[in-house]
Order: C-alpha cells, then sequence, then structure tokens
C-alpha cells in the first residue's frame, strides 16, 4: 500500500478519535454570559437566559452535555432547569453544537426571590455523557450579585381605603309654600293663609327661630301673573301680588317676633311664559305638541299670546287647567342647620358615644391621627352600628395600618358581606397582596372601581407583578415610595426625583431610594448623603447597601 495513503488514513482516524472519544475539556467562563447582567428581581423572581457561545473543536461528535444553572445562596444551592446540549454524531432531539465549527447554546433560568439574595453567585454545572463515559466537569461562574431594587415596593405601605361619613357642619334645608290667587286679582284670601302649605311654612319658620342649631338665612318672595291679559296689565298685576305678600309676611313675622333672619327678598313675572311651558309640556292636553310649537315659533308676548288664544279648541282646557297654577306668590325660606362643633363632637364620644349618628362617629375618628384611637372609635362605631359596613372596612383600614392583618381581613370581610362596597374589595385586595395571592388581588381590585385610593393599590399590584409601565400610569401623581419606586424601574429618573423630594414625611426607605437614583445618576454625593441620613433612621441599612448591586461601583467604606 502506497505510504502516503496509509498515513492520511492514519491521521484521519486520529482526527475521529479527538473529535468523537477524546473527554471534553473545562469550559472557559469566558465563553458564557447572561442577560439580563446583573441578575434583577422581577414579579418575586429572578429570570435570566445564559448565552453561550463554543469554540470550534470543543463539543465532541459523540457528547451530550447537560447544562444545570445553579444560583448558590449563603451555602445554599438553588437548581434551574437543565437544558441537554448535544454533538452531531448523537441521535437525538436535543439542540446540536458542531465540533468543527462551534456553536451557540442557550439556557434561560428562574428562582423564586428569597430574602437576602443580594449577593447570590450563579454558576453553571456541566454533566457529560459521552458514549458509555459520564463525567462532570468543573462547574463555571457567570455572574455574582442580583438587583433586589424592585422588591422595597412594599404593600404594608399602601393606605386602604376608608369609607367616608357624611357629615355636615352645615346642612342647608329650604321650607316653602304658594299662595294662589284668583284671575285678574291681587287680594290674598283666608282661605289660602290658612292652607296645609302655609301652615307648615309658618311653624318650620317659627321652629327654626326659635332653635339655636337653626339658622334663617334668607326669606324668599316671588310672585307670578299669567300669561294671558297682556304685559302692561300683568306687571302690575304681578308687582301688586308681590306688595300684598311681602305686607303679609312683613306682619306675621312682626307678630310672632321673627327677627332672626338675614335678608327678605321679593321680586316678580309678568308673565310667566316658562312656568306655562314647563306645565303645558308636563300635562295630557291632546295638543300640547301644537301649543310647544307656537312658543317656539314666537318669542314676542303679546303674539304668543294671540296664537294662543287663537287656538280655541284647547285655549279653554288651558285655562281650567294650566293658567290657574300661574297666578301665585312663592314664599321660600332658606335655614342652615348648624351641626355639632368638633370639640361637641369628641366630648359625645368621650361622655355618651350613643348619642352621636353614625356618620357623626366616623367623621370623630377624622379627628385625631393616633391609629388606636381611630380604632376604638370604629369599633363603637361597629358595636352601636353594626348594620354599616363603613364601620368595620375602617377598623379593618387602622388594623392594616397596624399590621395585624388576620383582624383587618376578617373586618374587611364583615364589611363586603354587609353590602357589595368598592373601599372593602380594595382592601381585601391588600390583604391578598400582602399574602402573596396576586391573582385573587387582581379581581378584588378590578371590584373596587370607582375608589379614590384605587390608584395607589394598584400600582403596588403591578409593581409586584412586574409591570411596571402599568405602575407608574396606576400611581400618577402619587407623592409615596411606591411611586417612586415605579418611576425608577421605568428609568425617569427626574420624576423619580421629583416624588421622593415631595414626600411629606421622608422615611428610611425614602432615603435610601434617593441613594439608588443618585447611583443611576452617578452621583455619589446623592448616594453618601442618603445612606447616611436612612442609616440614622434604619440602622440596617448599611449592611443591605454593602450588598446591594446598584453601589458596586461605589465606595461606602465610610458608611461602615
Amino acid at each position: 500500500m502506497n505510504k502516503k495513503l496509509i498515513f492520511s488514513l492514519i491521521m484521519g482516524g486520529a482526527l475521529v478519535l479527538t473529535g468523537c472519544n477524546k473527554k471534553i475539556a473545562q469550559f472557559d467562563s469566558n465563553y458564557f454570559s447572561v442577560t439580563p447582567e446583573p441578575l434583577e428581581v422581577s414579579a418575586n423572581k429572578v429570570p435570566g437566559t445564559v448565552t453561550g457561545k463554543i469554540p470550534a473543536k470543543v463539543f465532541a461528535k459523540n457528547a451530550e452535555v447537560t447544562v444545570t444553572p445553579t444560583l448558590s445562596v449563603n451555602g445554599t444551592e438553588l437548581s434551574s432547569l437543565p437544558y441537554t446540549f448535544q454533538g452531531e454524531k448523537v441521535r437525538g432531539n436535543n439542540p446540536t453544537v458542531n465540533y468543527e465549527k462551534g456553536g451557540y447554546i442557550s439556557v434561560p433560568f428562574s428562582y423564586d426571590y428569597q430574602p437576602n439574595m443580594e449577593d447570590a453567585i450563579l454558576y453553571l454545572n456541566f454533566d457529560v455523557k459521552q458514549g458509555k463515559k459520564e463525567y462532570t466537569l468543573p462547574r463555571v461562574k457567570v455572574t455574582e450579585g442580583i438587583n433586589t431594587t424592585a422588591t422595597i415596593a412594599n404593600v404594608a405601605t399602601t393606605a386602604p381605603a376608608i369609607a367616608p361619613d357624611k357629615f355636615q357642619r352645615i346642612i342647608n334645608e329650604k321650607y316653602s309654600a304658594d299662595i294662589k290667587f284668583l284671575i285678574n286679582q291681587a287680594n290674598i284670601r283666608d282661605g289660602e293663609l290658612r292652607s296645609e302649605a302655609m301652615q307648615s311654612f309658618n311653624k318650620n319658620l317659627a321652629n327654626a327661630s326659635a332653635d339655636n342649631s337653626r339658622q334663617i338665612k334668607e326669606i324668599n318672595i316671588s310672585s307670578y301673573a299669567s300669561p294671558e291679559g297682556g304685559v302692561e296689565f300683568n306687571e302690575k298685576l304681578a308687582a301688586k301680588r308681590e306688595k300684598n305678600t311681602s305686607a303679609y309676611l312683613e306682619k306675621h313675622l312682626k307678630n310672632e317676633k321673627i327677627t332672626n333672619f338675614g335678608e327678605l327678598t321679593a321680586q316678580f313675572t309678568a308673565q310667566d311664559w316658562e312656568g306655562f311651558q314647563k306645565l303645558v309640556s308636563e300635562s295630557n292636553i291632546q295638543d300640547k305638541e301644537l301649543i310647544l310649537s307656537v312658543l317656539s315659533m314666537y318669542k314676542d308676548p303679546e303674539v304668543r299670546e294671540k296664537e294662543i288664544r287663537n287656538l280655541s279648541s284647547v285655549f279653554d282646557q288651558l285655562a281650567i287647567e294650566i293658567l290657574p297654577q300661574l297666578r301665585y306668590s312663592r314664599l321660600t325660606a332658606t335655614v342652615d342647620v348648624i351641626g355639632k362643633s368638633d370639640e361637641q363632637i369628641q366630648e359625645a364620644f368621650e361622655n355618651n358615644p350613643k348619642s352621636l349618628t353614625i356618620d357623626e362617629l366616623l367623621y370623630c375618628a377624622t379627628l385625631t391621627n393616633d391609629n388606636n384611637k381611630k380604632a376604638e372609635i370604629y369599633q363603637t362605631a361597629a358595636n352601636i352600628y353594626g348594620d354599616d359596613y363603613r364601620a368595620f372596612n375602617n377598623l379593618g383600614a387602622c388594623q392594616f395600618v397596624a399590621k395585624d392583618y388576620t383582624s383587618a381581613a376578617a373586618n374587611f370581610k364583615k364589611a363586603s358581606n354587609l353590602t357589595s362596597n368598592g373601599e372593602a374589595n380594595m382592601n381585601l385586595g391588600l390583604i391578598s397582596m400582602v399574602n402573596g395571592d396576586y391573582n385573587n388581588a387582581n379581581e378584588q381590585l378590578g371590584n373596587a372601581g370607582g375608589i379614590d385610593a384605587l390608584g395607589d393599590a394598584l400600582g403596588v399590584y403591578h409593581l409586584k407583578t412586574g409591570n411596571y409601565n402599568a405602575a407608574v400610569k396606576a400611581f400618577g401623581d402619587s407623592k409615596t415610595n411606591n411611586a417612586a419606586l415605579a418611576q425608577i424601574l421605568t428609568k425617569d429618573y427626574s420624576k423619580a426625583k421629583r416624588t421622593l423630594a415631595s414626600i411629606t414625611a421622608p422615611d428610611a426607605t425614602t432615603h435610601y431610594l434617593m441613594a439608588v437614583l443618585g447611583a443611576r445618576t452617578n452621583n455619589e454625593q446623592m448616594i453618601i448623603s442618603n445612606l447616611r441620613q436612612a442609616s440614622k433612621l434604619d440602622s440596617s441599612i448599611a449592611a443591605k447597601a454593602l450588598k446591594d448591586v446598584e453601589f458596586t461601583n461605589f465606595n461606602l467604606s465610610s458608611l461602615l
């Protein structure tokens, strides 16, 4: 055999053996990259993808390599789903990496977020099956550190919805009565003064005058003439009716010694076409559409009257049913009912809470900033008015603020059972988020439409479920740590800074978020000053910051 041919066969066999039987060398960490870099928490998960570029003549033709992303957290290892890749000589359905050309691999992973994951390390473990051989390659470190900024979102700081009271310090009441006149007359008949309406009006005036909690603000007289009879005649007639009614009322007030009223005003309307149109439109008169069309066609009062009189078939009916109702003087008294002062309500709560209405009790709770005192007031309201959902909902809100979530949930449920209401639905959604049940939270929040406080609750829900743009939209102009966090996560740093600066009672979280902003905008002085302030308010902040990848590129030694 030709020596050259023999040499070629030997070399070819050697190459085959090299491509198939030689063990795979250790994978280099430079082969791999990870997205995102650094890893970050989203929707209570740590997701990502490792991409590997395998060079030529590395991946054996007959090898199957199972890659398992493994997260090392404080001495504990968490494994994600393994993925298997194969050489071109392997019969199987796994992605193939070519020996001669090399190739790419992609390994997605996801871990449930756990507290204190900030300095976790991501490794790749390799298990190889090559023919009958099975062996493990040294693991490769891919990345270190997890950005946990999204976990700052805090359901507990979200204000629960308070069912509002309907307390009004001043309630406006109006009393009225009509004095009817005969056609073309202005004298007041005794029968009109003895009518039930006038008797009730006079009694209400007297009662209001004698009651220190009521104040007569105004008494008004409006006198009218029906449209027929001509403008000039009706003007004089309506004016005389107004004069006679005023004279009667002034005499009555004097006789009853009612002097504590604000103002007595009077006016008259010569031809009450507006009242005429209203009464006709509400009537059952057969030709009312014809009458209304005349009113719309002619604006001059004299022409109107003439055209309506020409409707001889209906004018007699108008004279009987409509026109008499337009010959009157209306007396109206405006009275302010003055409710209890804040001091009176608070005193009544301490001494005799049963003397207060439900709305006075609910209002009483708004007069203190002490959450325990609020809870006491709402508990009292629930005891006295057990059928009003607002007492239970608001008591639950106080318990939520105090982080007594079991009691809060029970009272929100009571409020919901008493009547369907948005406040309890929203608050039950907050409880679901505290418990990590975001599906139920979504349902409850969806049933809370129209509640003013809903925006912040929805914002936190979207933060917790990883939809940061929706969170920003839900928060709107809210000035809270959670709202600023949503803006940071969507990289609207200018708006986030304005939001944090507008928080009326900044806490440790406020300053920590300011420090994060400093890191993301390369402002080291902003980082240090805010972390120092945050550490004063919460001594655990310094240790957290030292592990936070947000500050990896900055020297925080001064915090130690």
